[in-house]
């Protein structure tokens, strides 16, 4: 299991999905950073760690645009 990093007291991270169009977004301080509904598909787990960690050591928000396929139940 990995360990995520701290945020601090004044960010916040938030994810919200589901509903009719499938959308799966991630916010860090109120900033887009990741969208399903752009990119086709999930994030990379590390992709997602990288962005907490960078924002945990004050820099700023970066968007991830890499994303894996979705997956497809036959």
């Amino acid at each position: 299991m990995t360990e995520v990093p701290s945020l601090g007291e004044r960010s916040n991270l938030s994810c919200s999905g589901g509903g009719s169009a499938g959308s799966f977004e991630i916010q860090i301080n109120e900033q887009l950073i990741f969208s399903k509904l752009e990119t086709g598909g999930f994030p990379y787990e590390d992709d997602v760690m990288h962005a907490i960690q960078s924002v945990s050591d004050g820099k700023p928000v970066e968007k991830i645009t890499k994303s894996r396929p979705p997956c497809v139940i036959m």
